[in-house]
């Protein structure tokens, strides 16, 4: 990599990512700026950076503007996020946009420059935590159930519980002394919450909670 770009709004930031890139690519030549307006006025009047280190939370607008500017018009250029976020409404937009990488500004300098190398050889620099994510996202029915059983009450886990083990409304209603008609609307309030629509997939969720 010879070229490196910044786009960083905290001063401090930008010369640590600026010393970052002259770490892990000795004799890059990098150029920063500190938002949106600067960034596309820098990126008009000079040739696109082969690496590029973009902030998300910037004062006058998202980094994801940057990186889309930057998929559009210089796609070979290495774009990776360089931010404090790493919730879901940021990092897969950004990824969407065309960010090849996304690390975390909370590790340190030792952490990001083998991130930053690995380029070289392929590797895409991913923080840990946002490998994480990424994996995560490719077991939604998991997750899914997981999230939607957390939020059912004590007594919908009781009823979801016996029904799952083959009893039948009459018989839950009975062991729970509650009327069937109850019994009825909570396993309504059940297969709403869990998304699913018959006995045979809230005893599958059930199961991969555990509840049985």
């Amino acid at each position: 990599m010879n070229t490196g770009f910044v786009l960083d709004d905290l001063p401090e930031m930008r010369t640590w990512l600026v010393q970052c890139l002259q770490q892990s690519f000795p004799g890059i030549h990098a150029s920063a700026t500190s938002n949106i307006e600067e960034a596309r006025s820098w990126l008009r009047d000079h040739s696109a950076p082969e690496l590029a280190l973009i902030d998300l939370g910037l004062p006058d607008g998202d980094g994801i503007e940057i990186i889309d500017m930057l998929n559009r018009s210089a796609p070979d250029c290495v774009t990776i996020v360089a931010s404090i976020y790493d919730d879901d409404r940021h990092i897969f937009p950004a990824l969407r946009a065309g960010a090849k990488g996304y690390i975390l500004k909370d590790q340190d300098s030792a952490d990001i420059v083998p991130l930053l190398q690995g380029i070289a050889a392929g590797r895409p620099p991913l923080s840990p935590t946002i490998a994480r994510k990424i994996l995560a996202s490719f077991r939604p029915a998991v997750v899914k159930t997981r999230t939607s059983v957390d939020s059912l009450t004590g007594r919908e886990t009781e009823v979801l519980t016996f029904i799952s083990k083959g009893m039948t409304m009459s018989e839950t209603a009975k062991l729970l002394g509650i009327s069937r008609h109850t019994v009825d609307g909570y396993v309504k309030e059940i297969y709403r919450k869990l998304n699913v629509s018959s006995r045979a997939e809230a005893a599958l969720s059930a199961k991969q909670m555990g509840l049985v």
